[in-house]
């Protein structure tokens, strides 16, 4: 069985640098400014495996000594949003780190009810038949979040 969620122990720096050098290169790739604010926001992000909210991500840069206020947060999480390098996970109202933001694709967002951590899966049989199903009645898609929720392997076995 493969396990979406990373093991317990892992080496989380190396998942944020590498979501790190993604990022750069993504938004080096749109012409984008990859600012400190925009980058200690996405670093936070990506700081564990569980989605964050706005309000939190003010909270961490404030209890840093950051001077932020909410449309600062807003204003990051548009930009990474926008670069495909984060995702909102739309039942939390929380933001999730992209695995894959060089590439458009159709996520499918797995929340552990039990410690709240998310993974994403891309599935291209499911995202096929959400096309093929949208073609079929004629509904042009302009955004889909799938998010399936239950327990992760370590909840679930404890």
């Amino acid at each position: 069985m493969t396990d979406l969620f990373p093991e317990k122990g892992h080496d989380h720096g190396r998942c944020i640098d590498s979501a790190l050098r993604q990022a750069e290169d993504v938004a080096e790739a749109n012409n984008a400014r990859f600012t400190d604010m925009r980058r200690r926001v996405f670093t936070l992000i990506w700081q564990s495996h569980k989605a964050i909210t706005a309000y939190e991500l003010l909270d961490s840069l404030q209890a840093e000594g950051v001077r932020a206020q909410p449309p600062t947060v807003y204003r990051a999480l548009e930009f990474l949003v926008g670069l495909g390098l984060i995702h909102r996970i739309e039942s939390l109202n929380a933001y999730f780190g992209c695995d894959m933001p060089h590439h458009e694709h159709l996520g499918q967002y797995f929340i552990c009810r039990n410690c709240g951590r998310v993974a994403e899966a891309v599935n291209d049989d499911m995202s096929s038949a959400v096309h093929a199903a949208a073609r079929a009645v004629g509904f042009r898609i302009e955004a889909t979040t799938i998010e399936i929720k239950g327990l992760c392997h370590d909840c679930a076995t404890h």
